[in-house]
């Protein structure tokens, strides 16, 4: 704690706009296998406007279904229901994660934009891999990024000292944490765990750039590590490392990837971004 800044940051953490009420009532039941269909439907009801979106977004082109969706209970039989109480939490975000963070040069809406190709970058691995019992990832990617709204402006007071570290070779994510004593990663998982978010997802955030250093569920980091830098790879979102981004190589070969594997992954993902940032904008 020697860090000048790290007591105001973690004031920051602690006073950070608490979730939505429909997306908090909602989180528990991902922690629960017998969460039925009804209990769900039961949540909702009485938020007709998210409800819309729902269906606006399960009738999009991003999961291109066939059949016309009018009514939450299809939605849940078509995506699953953890999928969909992800997709709600997705919307109820979608506000705060659109501000501009001036400290990382992110203007209104580039952080969004990120979030969601890094979300979909974790989809078609997940996909790509035949991954099961993943549906949670979309959100861990989604939310990646989210302690970025706290640290942009101590960022922006010591960018100068940052920018130093990177041109002596540094990451600017080791940077990040000499300077203030923590980084975006940490933060954003302080935030999800004050939101009560299952651990797999807090730990996928806190580890997004150092997945090596995970020792819990070390999956779902990797998934998302791997999709930050697909997103990058696929134009969205700022590198500020200075160097051609890659996931470590024990990342990937964790999930048997290879590096050469990357550009046509990178290359999908651009019409699928589009058609969910359009549904989600």
């Amino acid at each position: 704690m020697k860090h000048p800044s790290i007591k105001n940051i973690m004031s920051k953490v602690r006073s950070f706009p608490g979730m939505p009420a429909t997306a908090a009532k909602l989180l528990p039941l991902l922690e629960n296998p017998e969460t039925s269909t009804s209990k769900i439907e039961d949540i909702l009801r009485y938020d007709p406007g998210l409800t819309a979106n729902i269906l606006k977004l399960t009738n999009s082109a991003y999961f291109g279904i066939p059949t016309k969706i009018s009514s939450v209970r299809q939605a849940i039989i078509l995506l699953g229901w953890k999928r969909l109480i992800q997709l709600v939490m997705t919307m109820c975000m979608s506000d705060l994660m659109k501000d501009s963070v001036v400290g990382y040069d992110l203007p209104k809406g580039e952080l969004w934009r990120h979030s969601i190709a890094v979300s979909v970058a974790a989809d078609e691995l997940v996909k790509g891999l035949k991954i099961s019992e993943a549906e949670e990832v979309f959100t861990a990617a989604l939310l990646h990024d989210i302690g970025k709204l706290i640290l942009g402006e101590y960022v922006r007071e010591d960018m100068p000292k940052i920018n130093a570290m990177v041109e002596k070779g540094i990451s600017f994510e080791v940077a990040e944490y000499i300077v203030l004593g923590t980084d975006h990663a940490e933060i954003g998982a302080r935030i999800l765990k004050n939101w009560s978010f299952p651990t797999p997802l807090v730990e996928a955030v806190h580890w997004h750039h150092d997945a090596n250093s995970c020792s819990g569920h070390c999956l779902m980091s990797d998934i998302v590590h791997t999709a930050d830098i697909l997103g990058l790879m696929a134009g969205y979102g700022s590198n500020r490392s200075g160097r051609e981004p890659a996931p470590a190589g024990e990342v990937l070969e964790r999930l048997g990837l290879q590096i050469d594997d990357l550009p046509p992954l990178a290359e999908q993902i651009g019409g699928r971004v589009a058609a969910l940032y359009e549904t989600l904008s």
